[in-house]
């Protein structure tokens, strides 16, 4: 056993990254989780009206937050949400949620009542989630179709896949704001410093054929090269686990590109 061990070589990053400890996310200065409102009976029958009191910036986000006031449907009080910005909100603007509200940019209302073609984005993946696809800056999915005998939407992601959801599902109508935002170039380390310090320790990378072999499954040799193949089977020990891992197929894709059509 004591040979064995002798042959191991360090723990490597992605083994220390699953503990946490310094890898984990900085939420100290974020604002809170951005989600639609929780479904209720004023969005199931009719509508709900709420005005965007302000836009802020969410630390380790590339998208802008709207903080939305609504009132309370039961009580005499307001409700505060956050929602995913979408291109277009303004403060003071009024923003619709419910099955009944119109379709204007900003709006809330179930896929079911949109018509094909509509760009959606903070689109829920079963109803009263309150959002989970579309949310990064920039994005929006696209209604394909419906199909009123199974209740279901046909929705094109932004990867370019299609997926089916549940017509109940809610979406906020546009994209969401902050796009082209990684179309500017960084141009010095400064800038990537300052970007992941707020996300989590993941910056400056060190490539794993730049380490010793004691720190990486592709470290050492005369010349910085891997020496053997980079995939790796899904069942590999933690340690042994960097590369391509479980790849169904390496090398660059050619030819026409593949429609997801499923």
């Amino acid at each position: 056993a004591a040979e064995s061990l002798a042959a191991m070589g360090r723990v490597i990053r992605s083994q220390r990254k699953g503990a946490g400890s310094v890898f984990v996310s900085k939420t100290h200065y974020r604002k809170g989780a951005a989600k639609l409102r929780t479904l209720d009976y004023a969005e199931r029958q009719g509508y709900i009206k709420g005005v965007v009191t302000d836009i802020i910036h969410d630390p380790g986000r590339g998208a802008p937050l709207a903080k939305v006031t609504f009132r309370h449907p039961l009580r005499y009080k307001q409700q505060q949400e956050l929602f995913v910005c979408a291109e277009g909100t303004y403060t003071g603007q009024f923003i619709y949620a419910g099955k009944k509200a119109t379709l204007t940019i900003g709006n809330v209302l179930p896929m079911g009542h949109m018509p094909e073609g509509t760009v959606v984005c903070n689109v829920e993946s079963k109803a009263g989630d309150r959002g989970t696809i579309a949310r990064a800056s920039g994005d929006f999915c696209i209604v394909v179709s419906h199909n009123p005998d199974t209740g279901k939407t046909r929705l094109k992601l932004p990867s370019g896949k299609k997926k089916i959801v549940p017509s109940t599902c809610r979406a906020t109508v546009g994209q969401v704001a902050g796009g082209g935002r990684t179309e500017k170039p960084k141009l010095k380390a400064g800038v990537s410093y300052h970007k992941y310090r707020v996300k989590r320790n993941e910056w400056p990378k060190v490539r794993g054929v730049a380490m010793n072999p004691v720190e990486h499954p592709f470290g050492g040799g005369n010349h910085q090269h891997i020496g053997h193949a980079s995939t790796v089977k899904r069942s590999a020990v933690p340690g042994q686990k960097a590369g391509l891992i479980a790849a169904r197929r390496t090398g660059q894709i050619k030819g026409a590109a593949k429609k997801f059509d499923d």
